[in-house]
């Protein structure tokens, strides 16, 4: 089978945007991603585009990425139109990397972006809450909080302002959790830390304000025991990757000490396991089955980057990903197991609740850091001697996980 590589790849800064509309930032990732690769826009071949809010917050329910990239200066080619909720990013990649290995082009592109920060701030939150079956929306709500029964939430732990249901049902996650493996709201707290101080070193992140764990704990409660430095922010932004067979790395004059190998691309969807399987859940099914394409184990991984729309999502997936034993996710991480500097690294760039979380662009931008990690140019969060990267982007919720999950891995 055909090597895949990423020969180029940008991101925009993620944040709150409001001068520059959902086409200002596209082209920005675009022209920051072709002047990566060393390509020219009429080299790709085919574009993949990643967008949830386009349809309900701008109007744009039909064809996103032929009207984006139209106001690019991209047209004539095949142009696919991906959502796959927090997933919908990294899918774009992984249906380019399926284009690329069957032929249908040499240089493809995946670009997502997101402008989420509207006046209406309830119904950005409202795109969350579409992330399930909607028809049984309340039935979901209920199976999902009980898991966090036998966790009695302290007073005063509860916020009195608005929020997501997606984060009661992460807090119930957490309770869960902390019942069946004693993890403590201060082990939480310390993830989220971590990548707060990570930020400080990533200029694209949308949060660059370092916090302690005491902090963190101190800070105003979303619902416990999550709080507000836990969660990831609405977040304008985009991001875009220019994949290539060998044959298109050739044709485009890519530097070949910058491109970085897609050793495993993988997609999967939720199963129907009940909370005693754990071993079973989709992303731990999906990592497996990536490090056998792979032909690496989780030993072999120097940095990752999961998804952690709240904190107790890096401490979820670190063990999905065979990065921790179950159950000590967070042990690893309060002694700094995941910390630059630690024994493996573990969101370098602030991950989600730091650097932000514009859904379509969400998951490119986690391939944008370990990229960034692999050529060794990530500065002051820079891994010392990394080859080999992880990358698990989450997406919806289906049963008792996630609807989809992507796994990605690279190598130097």
């Amino acid at each position: 089978m055909s090597n895949i590589y990423i020969a180029g790849i940008a991101m925009t800064v993620f944040g709150r945007h409001p001068d520059h509309s959902l086409h200002d930032m596209a082209g920005e990732a675009l022209r920051g991603a072709l002047r990566d690769a060393n390509c020219d826009i009429g080299a790709l071949g085919a574009a993949y585009y990643a967008g949830m809010t386009n349809g309900p917050l701008q109007g744009q329910i039909a064809i996103p990425g032929q009207v984006v990239l139209s106001k690019i200066g991209i047209h004539s080619i095949p142009i696919y139109n991906v959502e796959n909720a927090c997933a919908s990013g990294s899918t774009a990649v992984h249906l380019a990397v399926q284009g690329l290995r069957a032929g249908a082009t040499d240089v493809a592109l995946a670009l997502g972006a997101e402008k989420m920060n509207i006046p209406d701030k309830l119904k950005a939150f409202s795109i969350f809450e579409a992330g399930w079956d909607v028809a049984r929306a309340e039935e979901n709500y209920q199976t999902l909080v009980t898991m966090g029964a036998g966790i009695t939430p302290p007073p005063g732990s509860e916020s009195d302002k608005p929020y997501s249901k997606f984060m009661s049902i992460y807090a119930a996650m957490c309770r869960w959790h902390m019942a069946t493996y004693g993890t403590t709201q201060r082990q939480i707290a310390a993830v989220c830390a971590k990548n707060h101080q990570h930020s400080v070193h990533n200029p694209y992140s949308q949060f660059r304000k370092p916090f302690t764990i005491e902090e963190v704990l101190a800070a105003p409660p979303i619902t416990y025991p999550i709080t507000l430095p836990m969660c990831a922010p609405l977040s304008d932004g985009a991001a875009a990757a220019i994949l290539c067979t060998e044959a298109g790395l050739k044709r485009i004059g890519a530097d070949p000490r910058r491109c970085i190998k897609i050793a495993a691309s993988v997609m999967r969807s939720f199963g129907t396991r009940g909370l005693d399987r754990p071993d079973l859940h989709v992303s731990r099914l999906a990592a497996l089955q990536a490090y056998e394409s792979a032909g690496l184990g989780p030993t072999d991984m120097d940095v990752a980057e999961v998804h952690d729309a709240s904190a107790m999502g890096e401490i979820i997936q670190a063990e999905n990903l065979g990065l921790a034993p179950p159950g000590e996710g967070g042990i690893c991480a309060e002694r700094g197991d995941f910390t630059v500097g630690g024994r493996l690294p573990i969101n370098p760039s602030g991950g989600l609740e730091s650097k932000g979380h514009p859904l379509g662009a969400t998951g490119i931008g986690q391939l944008y850091e370990l990229v960034t990690q692999l050529r060794g140019e990530a500065g002051a969060r820079q891994v010392d001697g990394a080859r080999h990267a992880i990358q698990e982007n989450g997406g919806g919720l289906q049963g008792i996980e996630e609807a989809a999950v992507a796994i990605h891995i690279l190598s130097k």
